[in-house]
């Protein structure tokens, strides 16, 4: 597993509680890292080991928000992730995850605060 620097994990509290405050610096990022299901899991992981993976994802001050294995797909990583250094977290993935996994990223941001707001206004 990545170094622990910057990470942090909480539930409700992604990209939009601090988009909710206005401050649109850092947003969130989702990233599918879906398993290639011709190649055993062993063979996954000694390709990412071969190409630093786990050494260079998450880029240091990276904050990771969750990171999770979703069954069927991999694994499912959501980041904050200030505007500038989007590169940075998009290189990393190239240079390092691609063969082991194939991947997509999407810009996400925490939309709950807004549906329980939405929902509790149609309740009443």
């Amino acid at each position: 597993m990545p170094c622990g620097i910057g990470w942090r994990h909480y539930a409700g509290a992604g990209a939009g509680a601090t988009a909710g405050r206005g401050d649109f610096r850092a947003q969130g990022h989702t990233i599918f890292l879906k398993h290639d299901q011709s190649k055993t899991l062993e063979q996954i992981n000694a390709e990412l080991r071969e190409h630093g993976f786990y050494k260079a994802f998450p880029p240091p001050g990276i904050e990771v928000v969750s990171w999770y294995v979703m069954m069927g797909i991999g694994q499912v990583v959501t980041l904050r992730v200030p505007a500038e250094r989007l590169r940075e977290v998009n290189r990393a993935i190239e240079e390092t995850a691609w063969g082991g996994y194939r991947t997509e990223l999407y810009p996400t941001y925490d939309f709950k605060a807004v549906a329980e707001q939405q929902h509790a206004k149609a309740q009443q």
